[in-house]
């Protein structure tokens, strides 16, 4: 079993070093989850292990990379891997050979297909925000980037900039927000 004391962010320190009891504790904590999921959208145990298993090498890998942050608790970026896997082993099914168990099909599929929809809008807003950040240029990208991506309050990107105080970093990532959303809305597709 695992121990109740590992952090999500020291569990990912250990992935990122190939500790394999830390791959392990990550699966036995989500598996249940994304197993449940699975069965209710008309797979079965297997193909939930399957799931869960390639989710778990995406995120291994994910961790491995350079710069991978977690943004979000790990249980929601497991079962969203584990949810587009899925969902692509859908897509590649014939439509009579997915059965599910709520007996309301109809409303799945539908749900499944907002899901996507949803999911491909949100990509491409993240694919926009970044062309906007790259776009911003320096100090304005690293300011934003350290309090919304890294969380540094204040009076740390103060002293990571060279601000004379909270007050005047606080200003500077304003007119930086300010330039970035217009940045960003000038990047959307239509």
């Amino acid at each position: 079993m695992y121990n109740d004391q590992d952090t999500e962010q020291e569990l990912l320190r250990r992935l990122v070093q190939g500790d394999h009891a830390a791959m392990e504790q990550v699966y036995n904590r989500h598996f249940r989850l994304v197993s449940k999921w699975i069965t209710k959208t008309g797979g079965n145990e297997d193909d939930a292990a399957d799931i869960c298993q390639e989710s778990m090498i995406v995120l291994y890998e994910k961790s491995r990379s350079g710069g991978f942050e977690l943004t979000s608790k790990l249980s929601t970026y497991l079962f969203a891997i584990a949810r587009n896997l899925w969902y692509k082993k859908l897509q590649g099914r014939p439509a009579g050979m997915v059965k599910m168990d709520t007996g309301d099909e109809l409303n799945i599929v539908a749900n499944y297909e907002d899901d996507i929809k949803a999911h491909r809008e949100r990509e491409l807003h993240y694919h926009q925000l970044d062309r906007a950040l790259d776009k911003i240029g320096e100090p304005c990208a690293s300011l934003l980037r350290s309090f919304y991506f890294k969380n540094n309050s204040m009076q740390q990107i103060a002293a990571d900039f060279g601000y004379t105080n909270a007050d005047n970093a606080k200003t500077q990532k304003y007119k930086c927000l300010a330039r970035l959303k217009k940045l960003f809305y000038s990047t959307q597709v239509k």
